[in-house]
């Protein structure tokens, strides 16, 4: 394969604690404009830019919430001042026992009052457990979103976090603890579908996993190892840490992990088998030995993905099977089209869900929900955005 893959992102994480004024802001910008100058150089298509940065409510704790929301819009004008379209404020932890969750109204108030700025909240993690009391408030979040921002679209930059350590490049998981470093997102998904492509008869024939595994684990070693070795030499220059590459096969549209997954000869996604692909594709993202970090795994966002959201369309899919599929891959549930009148109960159900799941098997997990407004199960979503693509409502409480 000659075609150089996309990047989806390059993502700077900053050691700097909150509040950030305009000169680190700029210097940020210069370091990523610098890194992406080389990776163009070099002959990549780069999507994107992030910043990354620490956990603004531990940065600032003793802030009231009206400074914080005050600074939150300051730094949103700087941010637009320098260019930067894209910019995570980190986690709140809110599995922590202590960790008061009236405070949690505040994550809503950022999000609404700022276009580019990412949030997300811990629900659980491996040293505190699963916080059950702060599944409610955090569905509060997500309803607000839904009905407080365009189209709901404040929830695209928002997430429940299980067990998700920092140092992911991919929004809005991001957060960052330590140097400041240098990190890397695939869009990955064509890597996978033209080497399947190629390997499709021979895995078809056999239904091997090893054959998917290998097939797949030396495709990314191949289109990956050179943006190893770029971004760690940028990283070099630039006195960061190279903070490594997630070779998670983001999916954007047309570009399906879903036409990957379905070359496998099991069928449509959904189909008997389907489970099984997603482990062999996962044991090839795990077992590279590049440097790797963030989720790592198989993302199926349903409406980042149009062959995914026709399958879901289809009915081939649900809920409760993404659900599943997380239990051997990637992000939890990512970007589910919901009633806009879905109740906060029910929200607060699959958020523990997704929790319960990454405590159990001690791994990242992320639910990312979409409460559409003004939609009914069995509408359609008619989002403008050129991020998401359209399919059907679905609650959770219908499917079978």
């Amino acid at each position: 394969m000659s075609k150089r893959p996309l990047i989806r992102t390059l993502t700077l994480g900053l050691a700097d604690p909150h509040p950030l004024d305009g000169k680190v802001i700029v210097h940020a910008q210069k370091l990523l404009q610098q890194a992406l100058a080389h990776y163009n150089d070099a002959g990549y298509q780069v999507q994107t830019v992030r910043l990354s940065t620490r956990p603004l409510f531990e940065d600032l704790v003793d802030w009231s919430p009206s400074a914080i929301l005050a600074y939150a819009q300051e730094l949103q004008g700087m941010l637009d001042d320098a260019g930067i379209e894209y910019c995570s404020l980190g986690t709140v932890f809110a599995a922590q026992p202590a960790f008061p969750l009236e405070r949690l109204e505040l994550v809503a108030d950022l999000l609404v009052a700022t276009k580019t700025l990412s949030m997300t909240v811990h629900l659980a993690s491996a040293e505190h457990g699963l916080r059950f009391e702060a599944a409610l408030p955090i569905a509060h979040i997500i309803q607000r979103l839904a009905h407080e921002t365009a189209e709901g679209f404040g929830n695209f930059r928002f997430a429940m976090l299980a067990c998700v350590a920092p140092g992911s490049p991919f929004f809005p998981a991001a957060y960052h603890a330590g140097p400041s470093s240098l990190s890397v997102g695939l869009q990955g998904a064509s890597i996978l579908t033209d080497c399947l492509r190629v390997a499709s008869a021979d895995i078809a024939h056999s239904l091997d996993h090893a054959l998917i595994t290998e097939s797949v684990r030396a495709a990314l070693v191949e289109q990956a190892t050179p943006i190893v070795t770029l971004g760690q030499e940028i990283a070099r220059t630039q006195s960061l840490h190279f903070g490594g590459i997630d070779l998670s096969p983001a999916p954007m549209a047309e570009d399906s992990i879903v036409t990957a997954m379905e070359l496998c000869g099991y069928g449509p996604i959904g189909s008997p088998g389907t489970l099984a692909v997603a482990s062999a594709l996962t044991a090839a993202l795990k077992s590279t030995a590049l440097p790797t970090c963030g989720y790592n795994g198989l993302m199926l966002p349903v409406l980042e993905d149009t062959v995914l959201g026709q399958r879901w369309e289809e009915g081939r899919v649900s809920t409760h099977q993404l659900l599943l599929y997380s239990a051997v891959c990637g992000t939890g549930l990512d970007t589910i089209p919901l009633p806009g009148a879905c109740p906060a109960p029910t929200i607060a159900h699959l958020l523990l869900d997704v929790a319960a799941l990454a405590l159990r098997y001690q791994k990242p997990l992320s639910a990312r929900l979409f409460p559409v407004p003004g939609r009914q199960a069995g509408e359609y979503t008619t989002f403008t955005s050129p991020y998401l693509s359209n399919t059907r409502v679905s609650p959770y409480e219908d499917e079978k």
